[in-house]
C-alpha cells in the first residue's frame, strides 16, 4: 500500500537519520552524466539495473520510479543545477517503513571525467533504517555497476 512520505528539503542529505554514499569516477564529462540523470528520466531503466520504469512527471518536477522486486516512488526534484547536482524526494512510496528520503547525486570534475556521488538520506522506523544499514554493501555494488554502465552508455561511440 502507498504511503506518504515527510516532505523533506536538502538540508535532510546531511541530517538524516541514515545516510549511505557511495562515490566512483567515470571517463564521461560532467555535462553528459547530468544529462543522463536530469534529462533522460526513461534512460534510467537501460542503465540502472534496479530501475524497472522511469517515466518524467508534472512537466519534469517530478518522477514515477519502479523498481525489481514492486518497489514504487513518485518523487520531486529538489536541485537540478547543471552541471553539479541533482536530487529529488520521495513523496509516496510503497516501502513499508520509509518516512523520509532524499536522494542526491553530485558531479565533479575529476582527472579521468567525473567524480559521481550518491547520498541515499533516509528516515524511518527502526526496521526499516536496520535494513537499510545491512542493505549499504549491496546498494553500493549497485551503484557502481549501474555508473558503470551509463559510463559505457555516454561514452561508447553509436
Amino acid at each position: 500500500m502507498a504511503h506518504g512520505l515527510r516532505p523533506e528539503g536538502l538540508g535532510f542529505v546531511e541530517a538524516a537519520p541514515v545516510r549511505l554514499v557511495f562515490a566512483r569516477e567515470v571517463s564521461a564529462s560532467p555535462e553528459r552524466v547530468f544529462h543522463a540523470l536530469a534529462d533522460d528520466v526513461p534512460g534510467w531503466a537501460v542503465w540502472f539495473p534496479a530501475v524497472t520504469a522511469a517515466r518524467p512527471v508534472d512537466g519534469g518536477a517530478g518522477r514515477e520510479i519502479r523498481l525489481r522486486g514492486g518497489t514504487r516512488f513518485r518523487e520531486t526534484v529538489l536541485a537540478a543545477k547543471e552541471p553539479e547536482v541533482y536530487a529529488y524526494r520521495v513523496d509516496v512510496t510503497n516501502a513499508p517503513g520509509a518516512r523520509a528520503l532524499v536522494e542526491e547525486w553530485r558531479l565533479a570534475p575529476a582527472e579521468a571525467g567525473t567524480r559521481v556521488q550518491w547520498t541515499f538520506a533516509a528516515d524511518g522506523t527502526a526496521a526499516f533504517r536496520a535494513m537499510l544499514r545491512l542493505a549499504r554493501a549491496g546498494m553500493g555494488r549497485t551503484f557502481r555497476d549501474a555508473v558503470t554502465r551509463l559510463d559505457r552508455r555516454l561514452t561508447t561511440p553509436s
